[in-house]
């Protein structure tokens, strides 16, 4: 059994001029408009799904950063669950806000335990470097 399905977006606008004013002459309108974007379905997976209305969106005049935010939207508000939302976090090496004071104790202690290496057995912070860097 053969399985075909075809996905579409269409897009039809037209502009009808004030009669009477230059505003059909203007350069920033276009009097008519017809956008259809066609996919072959059967085999898409979300994201290609999320590419393809994507394109959509850029041609009927969002800008990429509306975009990118409602795609987030979708993860992150109330109704998803936070179990999900780290999900995602973590497959895109993402921080919450409610971790980050977590985070920055985590980076302060790093940062402490830098700075007692680089002290070790040499002496001070000066001599390390030096050293490192070929200073007698």
């Amino acid at each position: 059994m053969t399985y075909e399905a075809t996905v579409e977006f269409k897009f039809d606008a037209t502009f009808t001029p004030t009669y009477g004013s230059s505003s059909w002459s203007s350069d920033d309108f276009i009097p008519e408009e017809h956008y259809l974007i066609t996919a072959p379905a059967a085999d898409l997976n979300a994201k290609q799904y999320f590419k393809l209305f994507e394109k959509f969106l850029l041609c009927v005049g969002m800008c990429p950063e509306s975009i990118r935010s409602g795609a987030m939207s979708l993860v992150f508000n109330d109704y998803v669950r936070e179990e999900e939302q780290r999900k995602v976090c973590k497959e895109y090496e993402l921080t919450m806000d409610e971790d980050l004071d977590k985070k920055f104790e985590e980076w302060k202690k790093r940062d402490e335990e830098w700075a007692q290496l680089k002290k070790g057995p040499m002496g001070t912070v000066e001599e390390f470097e030096d050293s490192a860097n070929g200073v007698a």
